[in-house]
Formats: C-alpha cells, sequence, structure tokens
C-alpha cells in the first residue's frame, strides 16, 4: 500500500511540469517588446508606403536588435502559452509612446471617443 501512495504523489509531482519547454534563446521580455513596437512601426510603413517591402523590414528590425529569426518565433510561442504576451504587448505600446510623443494624444482621444477596436480574443 506505501508503494502505491509512493507511486501516485511521484505521478502528481511530475505531473505538474510545464507543457512548453524554455527556448534555448529565449529573448529576453524587454527586448520582445522593443522588437515589437519596431514591428508595428515597420507594419505601419509599409501601410503607408505601398512599395515598401514588410518582409526586408522585419529582417531589418530583428537584426537591428541581434535576434535571429527562429528565436524570435520560438521565444513568441514560448510567451505566448505562458500567458506573458499581453504585459509583453503592453510594454511595447508604451516603447511606441516613448519614441513618438504626439501618438499619446492621439491614443488618449481614441479612447475618449470609444472608438477602439477590443483586441483581446
Amino acid at each position: 500500500m506505501k508503494k502505491l501512495i509512493l507511486l501516485f504523489v511521484l505521478m502528481v509531482v511530475f505531473s505538474c511540469t510545464d507543457y512548453i519547454d524554455k527556448p534555448k534563446n529565449l529573448v529576453a521580455e524587454d527586448t520582445m517588446a522593443e522588437i515589437l513596437a519596431d514591428l508595428a512601426l515597420n507594419d505601419q510603413a509599409t501601410f503607408t508606403f505601398k512599395d515598401t517591402n514588410l518582409e526586408a523590414g522585419t529582417r531589418y528590425v530583428l537584426k537591428a536588435h541581434n535576434v535571429k529569426p527562429a528565436d524570435f518565433v520560438e521565444s513568441f510561442k514560448y510567451y505566448v502559452m505562458k500567458q506573458q504576451m499581453k504585459g509583453i504587448a503592453e510594454n511595447a505600446q508604451e516603447v511606441l509612446l516613448k519614441k513618438d510623443p504626439k501618438a499619446e494624444k492621439y491614443v488618449q482621444d481614441k479612447l475618449k471617443s470609444g472608438n477602439v477596436p477590443n483586441l483581446e480574443r
């Protein structure tokens, strides 16, 4: 009976591990926020200037932060699975607002008018 209880306790202990392993080259949360902010700016540039290349801009942003694309993708998946991406996205928004102080007024105006898209699913 003691062996059965010990086996049950061990099964409970080992079943409480994470479902996703931490990537070998995990991008830090602050760096991830900066990359997301730069990718948002890149996305707006390609929206504004139709002849620009989104892929080239994405490669430039990752190279500027010394992050390999595979490391970024794995880190992104890890943070999403750990449910930490919302905080990182909020930090990215703060980075964007620091880069463009005029954007703060635009965001506040949108919030007051209630014309803000719901990004949560």
